[in-house]
Parts: structure tokens; C-alpha cells; sequence
């Protein structure tokens, strides 16, 4: 290998592949948690930022997606080189961390009958959604098991369309009416139902 090739290999600030991500990740998050507890309105950069911090972190960090017994099996073989956690944690416990945070402001707000305030439902249902997407993609890769069978297809299928009619029905909205009379509510379902099905795929 090259020193070239060697340079290129070494991730930033030379921690775990994933450990910037996942210390951005949690900063954002803490910002617009500080943000909703104190009740103050959430500048929409950071809420469109956490949205993206959370998809880019939630996805699987190898470009080549394998099945986790065949990782292990080259990386003991030294054909795959070891891949350390972020910050040399646990497995997963950013993402934890993440949903954990998330769940505990949840309960705060429940608890202080906020949580059906505009913009905690604006920012966490959208968050959730995706995060549930993600929850329903690995529960159907375990169910299968690999194996593509006609209920998959169908599952992934009803996705699909239930999701780009939905859009092409608010952009149509859009595109006859101004902006500002789309309802509220089919703006953060559609956004919600875009995420929920990128975290599924």
C-alpha cells in the first residue's frame, strides 16, 4: 500500500470512521433539545440539519453492505481491515444515545403537556419517522432473512406508492394554489412519509 493510499485511509482527526459524524450528530441534537425544553422557536437550519445529521448517520458506515457474520469472517481473515467503533464505544451506542435523547425529551414534554406543540411535532414527528423507518427496515431484514419473497416485494411496493402519491398530490397543491394554502399538516405528513420511507429503504 502507499503512503498515498495510506493518507486517504486515515479517517479524521484520526478516530474511528464515524466519530466526527457521530459527535455532530449529538451536538445538533443537543442544541435543539436545549432549544424545545427552554420553549424557544428552533431556527429551521438546525432542524433541517438535525433531520440530515440523523439520515446520514443512521446509514450503514461500509459502502459495501454485507451481512454482519460475513464481515467478521473477513475481517478475521485480513481481507476487510477493522473497522473501530465510533469514539471507541460500544456498538451502536451513538445511535442509542440518539434514541434514548430523543425518547427522554419526548417524556419531558408529555409530562409538561407540550408534546403536541406545532413545532415539537414539526421536528420530532419527522425525526420519528425516519427513525422508524429505519426500526422497520432492519425488523423486515431480520424477519426475511435475506430472502426476497413475494410479501417483501408487495410491503416495499405499497411503500412506494403510498408515498409518491402523496407527494406528487402536495405538489400538485403547490403547483395550483400558493404555498402558503397547503395545510400544515399534509406538509410535515409529506415530509414525515419521504423520510419514513429513505430510513425503510
Amino acid at each position: 500500500m502507499t503512503t498515498e493510499e495510506n493518507f486517504h485511509a486515515r479517517p479524521p482527526l484520526g478516530l474511528p470512521t464515524g466519530s466526527v459524524r457521530a459527535l455532530l450528530t449529538l451536538l445538533i441534537l443537543a442544541v435543539v433539545v436545549h432549544e424545545v425544553v427552554l420553549g424557544r422557536q428552533v431556527a429551521v437550519i438546525w432542524t433541517e440539519t438535525l433531520v440530515i445529521a440523523l439520515a446520514y448517520y443512521f446509514t450503514y458506515r461500509r459502502f459495501v453492505s454485507l451481512p454482519r457474520d460475513v464481515i467478521v469472517r473477513l475481517e478475521r481473515e485480513g481481507a476487510l481491515p477493522r473497522e473501530p467503533n465510533p469514539l471507541f464505544l460500544p456498538r451502536h451506542s451513538i445511535r442509542f444515545l440518539v434514541i434514548l435523547t430523543i425518547a427522554g425529551l419526548g417524556t419531558y414534554l408529555y409530562r409538561e403537556d407540550r408534546l403536541l406543540e406545532p413545532q415539537v411535532i414539526t421536528i420530532f414527528g419527522t425525526a420519528l419517522c425516519y427513525l422508524l423507518g429505519v426500526f422497520i427496515s432492519g425488523f423486515t431484514a431480520w424477519w426475511s432473512k435475506g430472502r426476497k419473497t413475494l410479501s417483501t416485494h408487495l410491503w416495499e411496493d405499497i411503500k412506494a406508492v403510498a408515498v409518491l402519491l402523496t407527494v406528487a398530490a402536495t405538489a400538485t397543491l403547490y403547483f395550483l394554489k400558493s404555498p402558503d394554502l397547503v395545510p400544515s399538516w399534509l406538509q410535515t405528513t409529506t415530509v414525515g412519509l419521504v423520510l419514513f420511507y429513505f430510513g425503510s429503504r
